[in-house]
């Protein structure tokens, strides 16, 4: 399994589940499965196409994991990679889609295998955030020669 982490403007893009799909109503990040003779970057180009209508440039990969549903009978292996788009993304697959700021992803009820990554991204964030507010206090305290 592949999945994307993209970011606009701050703001990062989760996917809710359609109601009468496997996990109704949970959030996930848009991606999928891995087809027969697909690299792992082909795949998330192809589901990015099927799901929200992007062309997507594939970065670097962010996060790995293997997680088991007890819902499922194997365990899964998602890696996530960090993708810009071009264009809008549609509404193909989903429920709903929505930007969100990182620390907002984790008031979302996120499949339970993007969970430690949402974490992740909305520590780094609030470290980001934290260490500007501290940039911006230190140079209004300066005086100006």
């Amino acid at each position: 399994m592949v999945a994307a982490v993209i970011e606009r403007n701050g703001r990062i893009l989760a996917c809710q589940r359609r109601r009468s799909a496997s996990f109704a109503l949970q959030w996930e990040f848009p991606g999928g499965k891995v087809q027969a003779g697909e690299s792992l970057e082909e795949a998330l180009e192809r589901e990015l196409r099927e799901e929200i209508g992007v062309r997507a440039r594939i970065g670097p990969l962010l996060y790995r994991c293997v997680h088991h549903y007890a819902a499922l009978d194997e365990p899964v292996e998602l890696s996530f990679f960090r993708v810009t788009i071009a264009g809008r993304p549609r509404n193909l697959a989903f429920e709903k889609l929505g930007w969100f700021w990182p620390h907002e992803l984790t008031a979302l009820d996120f499949l339970a295998a993007d969970r430690k990554l949402i974490r992740q991204l909305a520590h780094k964030a609030s470290g980001c955030m934290r260490h500007a507010r501290a940039r911006g206090r230190r140079s209004r305290g300066r005086k100006a020669r």
